[in-house]
C-alpha cells in the first residue's frame, strides 16, 4: 500500500516520538537506549503493528548517512591528548583485533555448520563472512553507553574503547566486502586483499586528516552572515569527505572519524554550535537507523536461528573477543594491566554497524544472506542487553571506575575558547561524601575551582564551609593544561 506524504510523516513522527519517550526506561532500569529503539522498530514491523518494510538497500543508505554523522561527532569529542598514550593499542585492536575476531569466530561457525542436524549451511568463506560482519565493536553503542554512565574509567580505558570503536569499522567493512566478492567469484586472492587493505587505510587515514584540516581552514576563513549556517557547512563537509574518499577507493568511515578528530582538536569558528547541532543530529539518526533496522527484521524468522545465534554469541563474548584482545595486548603488557584487558574484552558491544554490514550480503544476494542477517540481528540484541547492561557492574567489580570530574555542560554555562579553560560537573554522592560534606574536605587538583553548586532548582555561589547534600551538582572551572 502506498502511503500519502501526510500518512508517511505521521508514521515517522510517531515512531521517533515513541522511541524518545520509551528511552526514559533506559535511565530507570539501565537498559541501553539504543536497544529500545531497535525494539520500537521490531514492534512496529510486520509481526507487530503490521508496517511492511523490506527495503534493505535504503536501510543500508540510511545506515551509511547515520554512521558518517556519528563517527564525525565522535571524532570531534575525542581528545588527541587523551588518545596519544593509547594510540598504538587502539590501532592494534581496530585492525589486528578485528581480523583475529573474524578468524576465531569464523572457524567456530564453520565447525558448528559441520555438526549433525545443524541448521547452519555455511562454507568456510560463508562462515568467515558472517564473522566479519560482526567483528567490530559498534561506535554508536559504545559512545552512547560509555558517555551516559556516571563513572570515570581509570587507565585511559574510555579513550581506548571509544577510539577502537570509532576506528575499527573500516577493517570490518573491508573484510565484509572482500569476502562477499570472494563468494561471488569463488576465489580468494591474498595479494589483492593486502593491497586493498593498504589502499583503504592509507587513503582513508591520510586524506581524512588532510580534508579535515581543509574543512577547518575553509570554515575559519569564510565569513557567513548567518551563523546558523556554520553547522550546516560542517554537515555538508562530512558527506563531501566520505564521498571523495569512497570514490578514491579509500575508507570513507575512517576518513570521517579522522576528520572529526582534526576538527574537534582545532580552533573552529562556531565550534560549540556545531557540536551541539551534530549531537542532536547524532541522536536523530541513531533513532532513525535503529528503528529502520528493527523494521527490517521479522521476529518469527529469528526463532529458526535462535539456538545457533546464542552459541555463536556466547563464543564471541567468552572466547572470540577476549582471545583477540589478549593477543593484541601482549606487545603492550607493560602499559596495560590484566583488569583493563578483561574490561576491554567485555566492552565488545555489537549494535547498528554489524546489522548494517549484514545487509551487504542481502543486497549482493549471497547464499544464506538472510540467515546471516537474522543471526547478526539476534546477536546484536543479546550483546546490547547483556553486555550493555553489565558494563557498570564489571567496571565496579574490577575496580576500574571512580566518581571523578565529569566533562559536561548540562547547566548551559559557556566559556569562550580564548580563556583556555573548561567546565566540568560532578554529582556529590555517597562515595565523595566519605571524605566530608564541605568543599574544603574535597581534594581537587590544582587549577580547579568550584564556581556554582546546583541543588534542585536552586543555584548557590559556594565558599569552603558550605554544607553539601547528596545529589548536589558542582560546576567546576579548570585550566586547560598541556601534558608535560
Amino acid at each position: 500500500m502506498d502511503l500519502s506524504p501526510e500518512l508517511f510523516l505521521l508514521v515517522c513522527s510517531l515512531l521517533i516520538f515513541c522511541s524518545i519517550i520509551i528511552s526514559k526506561v533506559s535511565v530507570r532500569f539501565g537498559v541501553p537506549v539504543l536497544l529500545l529503539f531497535l525494539f520500537v522498530g521490531m514492534l512496529s514491523g510486520i509481526d507487530g503493528l503490521g508496517i511492511h518494510y523490506n527495503h534493505v538497500s535504503s536501510a543500508q543508505h540510511i545506515g551509511t548517512i547515520a554512521l558518517c554523522i556519528i563517527l564525525f561527532s565522535g571524532g570531534m569529542n575525542t581528545s588527541i591528548k587523551e588518545i596519544k598514550p593509547i594510540l598504538w593499542q587502539g590501532i592494534t585492536l581496530s585492525t589486528v583485533g578485528v581480523l583475529l575476531t573474524t578468524i576465531f569466530t569464523g572457524l567456530f561457525i564453520y565447525w558448528l555448520a559441520g555438526l549433525p542436524n545443524s541448521s547452519l549451511n555455511f562454507t568456510l568463506l560463508g562462515a568467515m563472512l558472517l564473522a566479519a560482519t560482526m567483528s567490530s565493536t559498534d561506535s554508536a553503542s559504545v559512545f552512547n553507553i560509555l558517555r551516559s554512565q556516571k563513572m570515570h574509567l581509570k587507565y585511559n580505558l574510555r579513550p581506548l574503547l571509544e577510539f577502537e570503536s570509532g576506528s575499527n569499522d573500516p577493517m570490518a567493512y573491508l573484510l565484509t566486502i572482500i569476502l562477499i566478492g570472494s563468494l561471488q567469484t569463488g576465489e580468494f586472492n591474498t595479494i589483492k586483499v593486502i593491497i586493498d587493505f593498504l589502499i583503504q587505510f592509507i587513503v582513508g587515514g591520510l586524506c581524512g586528516f588532510l580534508l579535515g584540516y581543509g574543512l577547518v581552514y575553509f570554515t575559519n576563513k569564510i565569513k557567513l552572515n548567518n551563523h546558523e549556517l556554520y553547522p550546516l557547512l560542517a554537515l555538508s563537509g562530512i558527506f563531501l569527505i566520505y564521498t571523495i574518499i569512497y570514490l578514491s577507493h579509500g575508507n570513507g568511515f575512517l576518513a570521517v572519524y579522522v576528520a572529526g578528530m582534526v576538527a574537534g582538536n582545532s580552533k573552529l569558528t562556531k565550534k560549540r554550535e556545531t557540536n551541539t547541532f551534530l549531537d542532536g543530529m547524532t541522536w536523530l539518526f541513531q533513532i532513525i537507523m535503529f528503528v529502520t533496522l528493527g523494521l527490517l527484521v521479522n521476529p518469527h524468522e529469528m526463532a529458526d536461528v535462535a539456538l545457533m545465534a546464542i552459541l555463536i554469541g556466547l563464543f564471541l563474548v567468552i572466547i572470540g573477543r577476549p582471545l583477540s584482545v589478549l593477543l593484541c595486548m601482549i606487545p603492550f603488557a607493560r602499559k596495560i594491566n590484566k583488569r583493563s584487558i578483561i574490561f576491554t574484552s567485555i566492552v565488545g558491544l555489537r549494535g547498528a554497524v554489524p546489522i548494517i554490514f549484514a545487509t551487504y550480503p542481502v543486497v549482493a544476494e549471497v547464499e544464506c544472506a538472510n540467515q546471516i542477517f537474522n543471526i547478526v540481528f539476534f546477536i546484536t540484541i543479546l550483546s546490547l542487553l547483556i553486555q550493555g547492561m553489565s558494563i557498570p557492574y564489571f567496571a565496579r567489580k574490577l575496580k576500574l571506575s571512580e566518581p571523578l570530574v565529569e566533562s559536561g555542560n548540562h547547566l548551559g554555562i559557556e566559556l569562550p575558547e580564548e580563556t583556555n579553560s573548561r567546565l566540568h560537573e560532578i554529582v556529590f554522592d555517597e562515595h565523595i561524601a566519605q571524605k566530608g560534606n564541605t568543599l574544603k574536605d574535597i581534594s581537587l587538583p590544582e587549577g580547579m575551582l568550584v564556581m556554582i553548586v546546583k541543588r534542585g532548582e536552586k543555584y548557590m555561589v559556594p565558599n569552603g564551609n558550605i554544607k553539601l547534600h547528596i545529589g548536589d551538582i558542582l560546576v567546576i572551572v579548570s585550566e586547560n593544561r598541556e601534558d608535560n
